[in-house]
């Protein structure tokens, strides 16, 4: 577990080293792409960080053990819905029309299912390498939120609202993993 931990943040630095996306506060990172507009920077590493989170969600249903795969996939879906709505207001604010901003933000979700794929068609049928695909997935969302998601919401004064924000997560996730496992 602990080598796919490490194996799932190795995974989400090499992604940040190589593709193009952008950090409110740092600005841009990954090669310089001149034609992608910075809110497609942004649209971008949304898809990109919901690959680990199809992978989660994959390997948690390849033991066929569905106290884990449900709750899981509970969790991370809530936690999609504002995601979605972020990159559909985004676009929304640089002049996309109401259906491209909400097909946009659906095809940002497609990088899940096909992370997914991948989680089950790793792990599955092969039992010792359940542990390894969860602490993969683990350390790429742990990866994207100790590296993207906190330092953007601790900025301009919000730290409080941010942990409160968090703490409630996590409060609604073992809710969920009580009532569901």
């Amino acid at each position: 577990m602990v080598a796919g931990f490490v194996a799932g943040a190795l995974f989400l630095l090499l992604a940040d080293k190589t593709l193009p996306h952008e950090h409110v506060q740092s600005g841009r990172h990954g090669p310089d792409w001149i034609a992608l507009r910075r809110v497609w920077l942004m649209v971008f590493a949304i898809a990109l960080h919901n690959f680990p989170e199809g992978m989660a969600i994959g390997v948690g249903f390849a033991g066929g053990d569905l106290s884990v795969g449900i709750p899981l996939a509970a969790a991370i879906a809530i936690q999609d819905i504002p995601e979605g709505l972020v990159v559909a207001v985004a676009l929304r604010a640089v002049a996309y029309t109401p259906w491209q901003a909400a097909g946009a933000a659906a095809l940002t979700g497609l990088a899940e299912p096909l992370g997914a794929i991948v989680g089950v068609a790793l792990t599955a049928g092969f039992a010792p390498l359940y542990p390894a695909g969860l602490g993969f997935a683990a350390g790429a969302m742990i990866w994207v939120v100790s590296h993207e998601i906190i330092p953007e919401t601790h900025r301009k004064g919000h730290e409080q609202a941010a942990t409160l924000g968090l703490i409630g997560g996590f409060a609604v996730m073992m809710m969920l993993d009580t009532a569901l496992g």
